[in-house]
């Protein structure tokens, strides 16, 4: 499995993880954190890396 492939999945896992964190965890409140803020970091954070492998998928390969 390529570099960009594998950057693309851990980006979408990561994702999926923040959506759950967010839609679970809107009247969850623990003493440091709200779950569901830290679910929005998340998915912001998975959709970037998600961008980065898509960048690296589509870019051409520098010799």
């Amino acid at each position: 499995m390529s570099a960009a492939r594998k950057t693309m999945l851990t980006g979408l896992a990561t994702f999926a993880v923040g959506t759950a964190l967010w839609l679970w965890g809107l009247d969850v409140e623990i003493v440091i954190f709200t779950p569901s803020k830290v679910g929005v970091v998340l998915m912001i954070v998975g959709g970037l890396e998600f961008a980065y492998g898509l960048f690296k998928a589509v870019r051409p390969e520098q010799p």
